[in-house]
C-alpha cells in the first residue's frame, strides 16, 4: 500500500508493540507524526544521535520538509546511517525529490500483496467502492498520481502559499462550513467540515479539516465545538441534502448558534470556480497540510465524475462554502478581539 524506501528490516516489539529497526541497538527510533516530536507542531525533532530510522506516513507529516531536514543531522554515527520511510505516495515535492535520489531503493507494495492478513469484509469494502478509481489507484495500488488535467487547483500552488498557525495574522472573522451527509453507512458519503478565518491582509486562511463519515448528530457537535474552539463567528451549513433536517440538528445541540444555511442553486464547479480564481491571486492560503482535502482539490476537474473518481468531493464543497462566505458573499464584517 506504500512505497518503501529500506534499510535493516522492520520487526515489532511483542512487549511495547511498537515498530523499531532490527540490528540497530539503542539509537533506533521510529517516528510518526505526533504533537510531541515536532512532525506536527513544527519543533525540531534532530535530537539525539542515530544511525537507523523510521518514518511512518512521511507525506502525510504537518511540517515534512522541515522535520526531514532536522532528522538528517541526528543520522551521524555507524558505518551506513539509514532510513526506512513507509508511506502513501502522495505526490509532495519532499518525496520526490527523496525518490529521486540515486541512493533511494524503493518497494512498492499494493493492498492485495498483504490480502493474507486483511479481513476479506475490508478487501470486498474498498474494492467496490474504490477500485479502478484515481482514489485507489493511490490508496491500493500505490501509484503516485501527478495533478489531473484541467483540476481547478495545482498542488504546487498550494504548497507555495501554504503557513504555519504561528504566522497567522489576526483574523476578523471565522466560519465553519459543512457539508452534511444524511447516513454513516459504510458506503456513505463524508460530511465536509472545514474551518477558515478571514485575515486583517485581505487574504482567507483555511485552519481546520475535520471532515468524515459521521451521524448527523455527531457532524452537528464536531462543527458547533469547533466554532466555539476556534472563536468563530457562524456556522454555514447546505441544505440541499437534508433540508430542515441539518437546522434542526445544530439547534437541537445548541438552540443559540448562530447559523445560516445556504442552498445550492448552481452545479459544483460553477461554485468553486471563483474560489479557485482567489487561490490563483494568492488571496487563500492553507494553515499546514490537509492532505485528504488537497486531494480532492486536485483531482477536482471541470468535468468530474463521482463515479469514476470513486468518491463525492464533500470536503472541496464544505471548503468552496467557506471560502465564499468569508470572501465572496459574506459581510465584511471585523471581529471585536478582547485581551
Amino acid at each position: 500500500m506504500a512505497d518503501c524506501v529500506r534499510t535493516p528490516p522492520l520487526v515489532r516489539d511483542d512487549v511495547a508493540s511498537r515498530p523499531f529497526a532490527a540490528g540497530a541497538g539503542p539509537v533506533a527510533q521510529w517516528l510518526e507524526p505526533t504533537a510531541h516530536n515536532g512532525l506536527v507542531a513544527g519543533s525540531s525533532p534532530a535530537g539525539p544521535t542515530r544511525r537507523s530510522l523510521g518514518c511512518d506516513e512521511l507525506a502525510k507529516w504537518q511540517y515534512a520538509q522541515e522535520a526531514w531536514d532536522q532528522l538528517q543531522f541526528g543520522l551521524r554515527t555507524g558505518k551506513n546511517p539509514q532510513v526506512c520511510i513507509t508511506t502513501t505516495p502522495r505526490p509532495i515535492q519532499l518525496l520526490k525529490y527523496i525518490i529521486a535520489d540515486p541512493g533511494t531503493v524503493v518497494t512498492r507494495g499494493s493492498t492485495f500483496d498483504n490480502r493474507s492478513n486483511l479481513v476479506d469484509k475490508f478487501l470486498n469494502t474498498v474494492m467496490r467502492k474504490y477500485g479502478g478509481t484515481r482514489l485507489g489507484r493511490q490508496e491500493l495500488d500505490a501509484e503516485m498520481l501527478e495533478d489531473m488535467e484541467g483540476a481547478l487547483w495545482k498542488r504546487g500552488h498550494i504548497e507555495a502559499l501554504r503557513i504555519r498557525e504561528v504566522d497567522l495574522p489576526p483574523l476578523n472573522r471565522i466560519v465553519v462550513a459543512i457539508d452534511p451527509n444524511a447516513s454513516s453507512e459504510e458506503d456513505s458519503n463524508e460530511c465536509g467540515i472545514i474551518c477558515a478565518g478571514l485575515g486583517d491582509d485581505g487574504c482567507a486562511y483555511v485552519l481546520d479539516d475535520v471532515s468524515g463519515v459521521m451521524a448527523p448528530n455527531e457532524w452537528a457537535a464536531t462543527a458547533i465545538r469547533l466554532l466555539r474552539e476556534r472563536r468563530g463567528d457562524r456556522i454555514i451549513a447546505e441544505t440541499n441534502n437534508g433540508g430542515e433536517m441539518v437546522e434542526n440538528t445544530l439547534r437541537m445541540l445548541d438552540s443559540t448558534v448562530p447559523l445560516r444555511a445556504v442552498w445550492a442553486s448552481r452545479g459544483k464547479v460553477t461554485r468553486a470556480e471563483p474560489v479557485s480564481a482567489l487561490y490563483e491571486q494568492g488571496r487563500v492560503r492553507h494553515v499546514g497540510p490537509f492532505p485528504r482535502l488537497e486531494d480532492q482539490m486536485c483531482a477536482f476537474t471541470v468535468d468530474f465524475d463521482r463515479k469514476e473518481m470513486g468518491y463525492s468531493p464533500d470536503r472541496v464543497d464544505a471548503l468552496v462554502w467557506a471560502i465564499t462566505e468569508l470572501m465572496i458573499e459574506g459581510e465584511p464584517t471585523r471581529r471585536l478581539l478582547l485581551g
